[in-house]
This record gives C-alpha cells, sequence and structure tokens, in this order.
C-alpha cells in the first residue's frame, strides 16, 4: 500500500486532535523542547477502533480490521467472535464458541487464513469420523480458531477483494493474523492476566476453571535487538444436551408402497394429498455430552537490527488444544414392519410425521451408545523473516515458514479419535415420538420378559450390542519461501516477487468393529456391576418440554469397552477381538500441492481535479502441480446381519493409486480509490480468486459405499461416493464498490455492494458403479427364493421375513423342514419376534458365487455449475463526543442465483450454493472513568449448510441464531485492569432441519459463560 506525504500529514494531524478528543481516555505525550508532535499515545476501545479505522481508510481495496485494545487484550477471547463484528463475515460454532469463519457466503474451505502473511495449515479430524455430534473426521482445509488464544494477537486485517501480492486460496476472503514483534515497541513491556471461566452448561466437570496469560517484549538502549515471548493457558469445562436424526426418508403419497407399514387397525391421520411427497425418519436419538478443553499457546519471537536498513525476524508459534468428550446416547430406532399403530401428518410441502407410534418386536432393543472420544490438535509454525532497505527507494524481503498442523487421535485403545459401544436393554413393548415441538418428545413402555423380569427397566436389564473403535487423524504441512522487491517512485512504487508454496495433507481413517451381543441384545444382565447407572438425558434439557424417560450412561466408558471386548474375545477365542485401533487404515490418503507464483504490482497517487486519487494495478501468475496417492485397503464383502445391518469386511490386501494433475491461472486485481473530499473515500476493484477444491473430493481413492436400507429386493438402492483428483479450483471474478464518509473523529459510515461471478462449482453427477467386485446377498438366488417362499406361504414380506427365510433356505442343517420352519403369525402375516431375534443373534448372511456384484448408485464430484453470489453491506460507527458513548452496527445482505428446491423429487440431482445469509452486528460501548463496556449483538440468518444428505437427497439448513455477549472492564490503577466477560448472555442454541422445520436433523442446547479476570499491565 501507498501513501503519499500529504496523507500522512493529514492523518497525524487528525490522530493529534482525536487523542485530544479523548483525553478522558489517556493522555497524549508531546515532545517539549522542540515543540513537535512526536508521539500520540492512546489506548482503549475507541484507540483500537481508530486504528482499525486507519487500516480501512487508508488501505487500496474493502479491506476491514480488528486491532487489540492494548498489549494483550484483544475485544473478544477468541478470534472467530472478534471477526463476526466484521461487516461481511459470519461464524460456524462448535461446542459454543467460534471455530471457523464464513465471508461473504464462503465457508472455511474457500478462504484464506495467514499468520503474518504467511498461509497457516488447516484441518481437523475431532470425533473419530463417526459422524455422531457433527463431529467430523479430516480432510478439511479449514482453519479453526479455536486452537489460537487472542492475548499474543495484535490485529486482524480482513482482505475482501484479491490482491497480487497475497496467497491466493481466497475466495470470499483472506484474513491475516498479525502477531507483535518487539521492535515495534521499544523498551520494556509486559501484561500479565487471569480469569475464572465458569460455564454455565457444566455439570460434571469443574464450575471454575482457569485460564492463564502473559506476555513479555524487550529491546536494547539501541532498539539492535529484541525479544518477545507470549504464553497462554486454559481449562474449559463444559457440557451439553443434544438430539439427532440419522434419516429422513421421502417418497411421493400414493406411488408403490407406502413407507410406513401399519399394523393390524393401525391408524393414518391428516394422511398426505396423493402426489404429495412425505417422509418417515428413521429414529431420533437424545444424547448428552461432558466436555473438557486445555489450550497452550506459546510464541517467541527474535528480531535482530545490525543496521537501520537491515531487520531480521525468526518467530515460533507454538499451540496445542487437547480436547476429551463424554458422550451418552438414547436411541428410538423405528421398527416400522408392519408395527406402526399411529401416525398422524402435519401440513407441510413435504408431510411430516407429529405422532409416530408403534408396538414393537417382544425384544425390541432401546438403545444406549457411548462414546468417549480424545483428540489433540497441534500446530508449530517457525520461520524467518530478512527486510533489507537496500537504498532510498529499492527494498528486499524474504520470508520463508515451516508449518504443521496435527489433529491427532490421543485416546486410550492404542490412540483412538472415538470409543463407542453400543448398549440396550431388549425390554421395548412400544414407542411413541411427537414431533409437535422444536425438540421431539419420546416416550415407551417395557415388557422385561428378555431382561431381569422384574418389570423395571434398570441397569441389571443391559447387555451390550456392538463396539468400535474409530481412528481419524489429518496432518497438514505447509513450507512457504516468498521474495518480494519494492521499488518507490515520486508518485508511487512498483512491487514484485515470487511465492513458492508446498502443502501436504495426509488424512488417516479407520474403524474396528466387533459384534459383542449383536443387535439383538444376546446376553442381557452381561455387563458388570458398577459400569452403567441410571441417568435420565431427556432431564438435561433446560430450555425444551421433553418427557422425562428412564436412561443410562456408563462412568466409565473405555474401562466397560475394554471389559466387554476382552470378555467376548476370551469366550470365543476370536483374534479379531481386541481393545485398541484398526491399524490397517480404511483410508490413507496424501494430497499433495505445490504452487509457484510470480506477481507485480504498481501504484500510484495523483489527483483527478482537485480529488486525490489511488490506483493499484497487480498481475499474478500461479502453477500448481497436485499429486493425490491413496492406500486402499481392499474391501472384501459386506455381511448381511439382519433386517438392514450389515457389516463391511476387509481384506488386508493394500492397494496404492496415484493420480497427477495440474493446472495454472492469471489473477489480475485493480483497485482504485477517490477522495471525493476529505472525509469521502469511493472504491471500485476488480479481481480474479481461486478456491481450491476440498481435500475430501481430491482423494485418489473410491469413496465410502454402504447397504444401509436392506434388500436391493424390496427397493433399497446401495450408495456410494467417489472422489475426483482432477478438479479445477472455483475461479471467480470479483467487482467492489463503495462509499466511506469519515464524519467525524472515529465515526464513519459506509456502504458497498459486491458480485462474483464464479465458475468450476463442484457439483454431483450420479453414476451406477461396481467396487472390487463385491456381491450383494440381498438379491442373489438365496434371497429370491426366499421371497418366493413367503409369497407361497403368504406371509407378509419385508426385511425381517426376508431375511429370515434366507437364513432358514440357507442352513438346511439347522431347518430339515426348508420354509415350514419359518414361524409367523397366520393373523398378520409377521415374523414371530421370539423366533426372529434367535434368527438374528445366530446367523450371518455371506455373499457367494450365486450372488451378483452389487451395483452402486455412486456420487461423483464434477466441476458443473456456474454461480452469481452478490450483495450489500452497510456500516456504521459513531462516538457522542466527548461522553464515551459509542455505538457499531454493520448489516449484510448476500444473495445467490441457485437455491436449493425443497418441492423437487428425490430423483432430481440439486446443486445450490451453501452458506448464503444475512448477518448483522450491534454494539453499544461506553469508556470513561477508568471504565470500559461493551454491549454486543449478534445475528446470522438461515442458511444452507449442505445438499444431498442421506439416501433422499436432503438438505441441511442451519436455523437462525444470535448471540449478546458483555465486556465489562475497570481500571483500579493505570497499569491493573479488572474485568468481567459474559458469553452468550441470551442462551441461545443451535438447530438444524432439513426440507421443512418439522424435520429436525441436529439440536444442540447452549448457556452462558462467564469469565471474570484481572490484567496488570507493566
Amino acid at each position: 500500500m501507498y501513501i503519499n506525504k500529504s496523507n500522512f500529514k493529514r492523518k497525524l494531524i487528525a490522530s493529534a486532535v482525536a487523542s485530544c478528543a479523548i483525553s478522558g481516555f489517556a493522555m497524549p505525550t508531546l515532545a517539549q523542547d522542540s515543540g513537535m508532535l512526536e508521539e500520540v499515545v492512546v489506548t482503549g476501545i475507541r484507540a483500537s477502533l481508530d486504528r482499525a479505522m486507519d487500516v480501512k481508510r487508508d488501505s487500496a481495496g474493502v479491506v476491514d480490521a480488528i486491532s487489540a485494545e492494548d498489549i494483550g487484550k484483544f475485544p473478544d477471547s477468541n478470534l472467530a467472535e472478534s471477526l463476526q463484528r466484521i461487516t461481511g463475515v459470519s461464524i460456524d460454532r462448535r461446542n459454543g464458541e467460534g471455530a471457523e469463519v464464513t465471508i461473504r457466503g464462503f465457508g472455511s474451505d474457500n478462504n484464506m487464513v495467514l499468520l503474518n502473511g504467511r498461509q497457516m495449515p488447516g484441518g481437523t479430524a475431532f470425533g473419530g469420523g463417526s459422524g455422531a455430534g457433527n463431529t467430523l473426521g479430516g480432510g478439511s482445509r479449514a482453519f479453526d480458531f479455536s486452537n489460537l488464544a487472542s492475548e499474543s494477537v495484535g490485529g486482524v486485517d480482513v482482505y475482501k477483494t484479491g490482491r497480487a501480492s497475497i496467497s491466493s486460496g481466497g475466495i470470499g476472503g483472506t484474513i491475516d493474523i498479525k502477531t507483535r514483534r518487539p521492535l515495534d515497541n521499544p523498551g520494556l513491556n509486559a501484561t500479565v492476566g487471569a480469569k475464572a471461566v465458569h460455564d454455565t452448561t457444566n455439570v460434571h466437570g469443574d464450575d471454575v476453571t482457569p485460564e492463564l496469560s502473559g506476555l513479555v517484549s524487550w529491546t536494547d538502549d539501541n532498539e539492535m535487538f529484541g525479544v518477545a515471548l507470549s504464553a497462554s493457558y486454559q481449562e474449559r469445562d463444559s457440557a451439553s444436551a443434544g438430539f439427532a436424526s440419522n434419516e429422513w426418508n421421502i417418497r411421493t403419497w400414493g406411488e408403490g408402497d407406502s413407507m410406513y407399514s401399519m399394523a393390524p387397525g393401525g391408524v393414518v391421520e391428516n394422511a398426505p394429498e396423493d402426489g404429495q411427497m412425505y417422509t418417515r425418519p428413521n429414529d431420533i436419538r437424545y444424547s448428552f455430552s461432558d466436555r473438557h478443553r486445555e489450550r497452550t499457546n506459546a510464541q517467541l519471537t527474535l528480531q535482530f537490527r545490525p543496521m537501520d536498513t537491515l531487520t531480521v525476524t525468526g518467530d515460533y508459534t507454538y499451540a496445542e488444544n487437547y480436547l476429551q468428550e463424554n458422550r451418552h446416547e438414547q436411541t428410538f430406532w423405528y421398527n416400522n414392519g408392519g408395527n406402526v399403530e399411529r401416525v398422524v401428518f402435519d401440513d407441510g410441502l413435504v408431510a411430516a410425521p407429529v405422532i409416530y407410534s408403534e408396538g414393537l418386536l417382544n425384544s425390541k432393543d432401546m438403545g444406549f451408545e457411548q462414546q468417549w472420544r480424545e483428540q489433540t490438535n497441534t500446530l508449530d509454525s517457525f520461520g524467518v523473516n530478512v527486510d533489507w532497505q537496500v537504498t532510498d527507494s529499492f527494498s528486499l524481503t524474504l520470508d520463508a515458514h515451516d508449518s504443521t498442523l496435527e489433529s491427532l487421535p490421543t485416546g486410550p485403545a492404542g490412540g483412538a479419535g472415538e470409543i463407542a459401544l453400543a448398549v440396550a436393554g431388549p425390554v421395548g413393548a412400544s414407542q411413541t415420538v411427537d414431533y409437535s415441538g422444536d425438540l421431539p418428545s419420546a416416550s415407551y413402555t417395557i415388557n422385561d420378559s428378555r431382561g431381569n423380569n422384574n418389570g423395571v427397566f434398570d441397569a441389571e436389564d443391559l447387555g451390550t450390542q456392538i463396539a468400535r473403535i474409530w481412528y481419524a487423524g489429518q496432518t497438514t504441512d505447509v513450507d512457504q519461501i516468498q521474495l518480494e522487491g519494492t521499488f518507490d517512485f515520486d508518485d508511487g512504487r512498483i512491487s514484485f516477487g515470487v511465492d513458492s508454496r508446498s502443502v501436504s495433507m495426509t488424512q488417516q481413517n479407520s474403524n474396528r468393529q466387533m459384534t459383542l451381543g449383536n443387535w439383538g441384545v444376546n446376553n442381557p444382565g452381561e455387563i458388570p456391576d458398577g459400569f452403567m447407572e441410571e441417568f435420565c438425558l431427556t432431564c438435561q434439557f433446560d430450555d425444551y418440554d421433553v418427557a422425562e424417560i428412564v436412561g443410562f450412561r456408563s462412568t466409565d466408558i473405555p474401562g466397560l469397552a475394554e471389559t466387554m471386548i476382552n470378555q467376548y474375545a476370551n469366550s470365543t477365542g476370536d483374534p479379531s477381538y481386541q481393545y485398541m485401533i484398526e491399524p490397517l487404515f480404511t483410508t490413507n490418503n496424501t494430497i499433495e500441492e505445490d504452487i509457484n507464483a510470480l506477481y507485480v504490482e504498481f501504484e500510484t497517487s495523483g489527483t483527478l481535479g482537485d480529488m486525490s486519487t489511488n490506483l493499484l494495478v497487480g498481475l499474478r501468475y500461479e502453477d500448481t502441480d497436485v499429486t493425490s496417492s491413496s492406500q486402499m485397503r481392499v474391501p472384501q464383502y459386506f455381511e448381511w446381519n439382519g433386517n438392514n445391518d450389515f457389516t463391511l469386511q476387509q481384506t488386508d490386501e493394500i492397494m496404492p493409486v496415484t493420480v497427477d494433475a495440474s493446472y495454472d491461472h492469471l489473477l489480475p486485481s485493480v483497485d482504485f480509490n477517490i477522495n471525493f473530499t476529505d472525509d469521502i473515500v469511493g472504491r471500485i476493484s476488480y479481481s480474479k480468486t481461486i478456491a481450491r477444491a476440498g481435500y475430501g473430493n481430491l482423494a485418489a481413492s473410491s469413496g465410502g459405499f454402504g447397504m444401509d436400507g436392506g434388500s436391493t429386493l424390496l427397493g433399497a438402492v446401495p450408495q456410494a461416493t467417489s472422489n475426483n483428483p482432477e478438479l479445477k479450483p472455483l475461479e471467480s471474478d470479483n467487482v467492489d464498490i463503495s462509499v466511506e464518509w469519515y464524519y467525524a473523529d472515529s465515526s464513519y459510515a459506509s456502504v458497498g455492494v459486491f458480485d462474483k461471478r464464479v465458475k468450476n462449482f463442484v457439483g454431483i453427477e450420479k453414476v451406477e458403479q461396481e467396487f472390487f467386485g463385491m456381491r450383494n446377498v440381498t438379491s442373489g438366488a438365496r434371497a429370491q427364493a426366499a421371497l418366493a417362499a413367503l409369497q407361497d406361504l403368504g406371509a407378509a414380506v419385508n426385511n425381517d421375513s426376508l431375511y429370515a427365510m434366507t437364513v432358514i433356505l440357507s442352513n438346511p442343517q439347522d431347518f430339515p423342514n426348508g420354509a415350514a420352519d419359518y414361524q409367523y403369525d397366520p393373523s398378520t402375516g409377521l415374523t414371530d419376534p421370539d423366533f426372529y431375534v434367535d434368527i438374528e443373534s445366530g446367523y450371518n448372511m455371506i455373499p457367494n458365487d450365486s450372488d451378483e456384484p452389487t451395483t452402486y448408485l455412486t456420487d461423483k464430484p464434477v466441476n458443473q455449475n456456474d454461480a452469481n453470489i452478490y450483495g450489500a453491506e452497510f456500516a456504521l460507527q459513531h462516538f457522542f463526543g466527548e461522553t464515551g458513548f459509542g455505538v457499531q452496527a454493520n448489516y449484510t445482505l448476500v444473495r445467490g442465483d441457485l437455491k436449493f428446491d425443497n418441492a423437487a423429487p428425490i430423483t432430481e440431482t440439486q446443486f445450490a450454493l451453501l452458506g448464503l445469509s444475512d448477518s448483522a452486528n450491534l454494539v453499544a460501548m461506553y469508556e470513561n472513568y477508568g471504565f470500559d463496556v461493551r454491549l454486543a449483538y449478534n445475528w446470522r440468518d438461515k442458511f444452507l449448510n449442505e445438499t444431498g444428505r442421506g439416501g433422499s437427497s436432503n438438505p441441511v439448513y442451519v436455523e437462525a441464531y444470535s448471540q449478546i455477549d458483555l465486556n465489562i472492564g475497570y481500571d483500579i490503577t493505570d497499569n491493573f485492569n479488572v474485568f468481567f466477560e459474559g458469553i452468550n448472555l441470551n442462551g441461545e442454541n443451535v438447530r438444524h432441519h432439513a426440507r421443512t422445520e418439522n424435520m429436525p436433523w441436529y439440536l444442540e442446547e447452549l448457556g452462558p459463560r462467564y469469565q471474570l479476570g484481572a490484567r496488570y499491565t507493566f
């Protein structure tokens, strides 16, 4: 950025005037000996907003900024939560805390995050890949801001327009986090702080946890050598109650068999009209999580300036975020097959159940899965910067860094990310779910004839089902070297440079699945005393009216899992029962991107009439080589375990696959701004930007595939996903026009519009595909013979009966009478419950040569869509003279030309823009007489977060969210400050839904978080 001398003088004078106007906050320091203005020292809220406003005003293009109020004092305790105050920026939260950033509708995968101008590695794999509770399995480009404490950050710049000198990859925007350097603050500067953190959601952890931070910066008297060290440590204990649904199946009423298999005398109320889409959920599940977080950050910066024209800086940044979660579920799987007693539909666009009630098989399991999760995210970044002012007009800067982020499991069982043990009681007699509220409310009755038969559902009725040990890890490494030269002339400058980046991402996943008591709970009462206790999950909700029902939780999930796995290993002698991760990864992908760039920028200032102007023109050329490598563990077959339950069996064979790709881009940028008056600035910018495809789509391996839904003879369609390493980046032509009015000290108003014409959006192409010759046991000769036998008997045909009859006909040694040994109720045609349980627990169906290869309806990612994203941004900042009162307000409007059609049939493949939503902020401030107060309101409207979830191609909408935060501080002395922070004071919750709000996907109940602290500055 080039700033001419006249502009600089005007800014200096304006700063002096502003400092006098706010002298109630801090006294200016004036040179007494010469009468010249040497330095203005202003601290506090207003000073930080002045610095951010200066960045906005004097930048080429559209740039917004946040500045620390003082050393070690960032406006919010989380960088993401500060960024959400910026116009056009919104955030995604995880565990009630800002984690990832969306800029102008583009999610975190499509934005670039820099640390002191250097690309930072992203990615997280918390949750082991199971997906339960909105967890992740790795393979992400997104940077998680919750890994970084804010105390060592001096400021953050957000570039909303492209620039040739900035690393590519941020199609929505680029976020540059700036840390403090000692030679910028000569002498000795230090601060120490402490907070007591209380999360009101906490149940079983510590009600008050510590946060400690410190920062010291020192230079010698000659300002030749400087060192800065910052460190922070935080513990946080929290909890949350939640809800989720696995699937919302959709069909058309009156076409084919109904998805609701009614019991004799079953009632359908307010039935959909013929031709109307309707839906049936697979289940609901309540959850409760205890969470523990330990975050450690440190940064060391060394600077050496042997001469005024040469500065060498070395810095090391370390961040470790240890995450632990103790999670319990209570699951209501819908049996459906001939058991539905009552369904009441709503009047929605897609008819959804308001009441769903069914009788159950005599031994229907009431499930309580127990999940233990542990993950550690570790960031290491080492960099060196050499800044040499070769002559008065020519300078060179060399910058190099090596940064690595590891998100790796650190749990028991050899480093598991998640240990999941399905526990259940085979006592379900009926269940009813009421969907009329935001949170569905469930109830059930029991028949514990297979339990301890005491008429009460208690821990002695429980047995095991399946054990899973998940592993999910991601390691991302960035090596980058940048060389820039700058030549200044009378009215401008020319900059040129080279940028070489090598980015490597490795994602590894595995799941060791072991059948214990199986889904039928073969051995109720087998769990040793002391491992399970009664625990009402639904009682943990404070904001919703939900029935109080009996539930259970484990007091030691890893210990229980190890005990039960070893028990089955000893009883069966099967070596596959091991309490350890599966070392042969199902997913083992490495994506390497070598990016080489050249750029040149020309900047000049001038006049147009009596109006000063500034022009910045740049061109960046980039060449990218991609190598995608996968080590695939070859799948063998899906074992049919009962109705719609399947287990994937794999060989130990590892098959390497490598695919190479390359592309290059010319990325021009033009920024022009004009000062219509001393106070009014107009801007117009054009740029071309790119964002590379997600790592998950670039893998050389095939994607996931499964057999959910039961037999293909009964309409189930096996689903699969594949990848495409040759995907091209998104390309966007961007235009921004804005006007800013700096009408008073520390006050301004701005309005801007933007337009992005984007091509190469990734869409889904559906293809039929076979994988590794795997055969389909549900539709071969044996299953077809079973179907014919059921029809000859006049028995009901569903997944239960088809599975049972297939087992009978395939095991003549146990069923010598063939189909005549099938036991069912002649009045209803339904399989006898006890007989089915014995079949399911005693047999598994394995494909053979009589079964045909499985054909999967496969989703393949391809570059196929173009879209237009446009919007407007409005911002106001105003201080009321010397009263100490101020206000900030902004509103962002974002629109796109491709939306998801909720009325479209599920057979229609849809592409829609994700993340688009309006957002707004309103902040009231007061700073005077030693007090600083900030009350902030943040709102984000509903947005589309996902398309194509499940077999019915459903969307996922994140509902509107608003949050109120409060900060109050008081300066006891000039150096000692005490403060209070309240986060999410209104206790806002998170909720996701499918095509209508009556089709909930996910809900998480959150609560306020309070922090009381003190800070001392030397």
